[in-house]
């Protein structure tokens, strides 16, 4: 993180410079030389603003889905069967399944 600063302060820095004795060499006429790239960086911040979909504000439309009535009726089940939280042991919905081989510990080897 401190690098990116680094990096982004020394370019300030160059740029600033690089006017300053843009200026002082041609005048203001040098700054004439800056519209280009300003209009350029204008066009794609507007681009950006209007882009269909990107907005986070929610500008396009958005289709709002109705779920179905026996999604509904699973949803309003579970939340009626949970048992109320006693705060002394969470139910988790793992089970432990047991396996189907013998448990011989002496035949298997020490290392696998």
């Amino acid at each position: 993180m401190f690098r990116h600063a680094l990096i982004f302060w020394i370019s300030v820095t160059l740029a600033v410079i690089g006017l300053v004795t843009g200026v002082m060499n041609y005048g203001l006429g040098s700054l004439s030389f800056l519209i280009f790239p300003l209009l350029l960086i204008g066009v794609l911040f507007y681009a950006y603003r209007i882009a269909p979909g990107r907005s986070p504000r929610g500008g396009g439309s958005k289709v709002k889905v109705k779920p179905s009535q026996k999604t509904m009726a699973k949803v309003s089940g579970l939340r009626k069967t949970q048992p109320p939280a006693s705060g002394k042991r969470k139910t988790y919905p793992f089970q432990v399944i047991e396996g189907s081989k013998g448990k011989n510990d002496e035949q298997l080897p020490k290392y696998h």
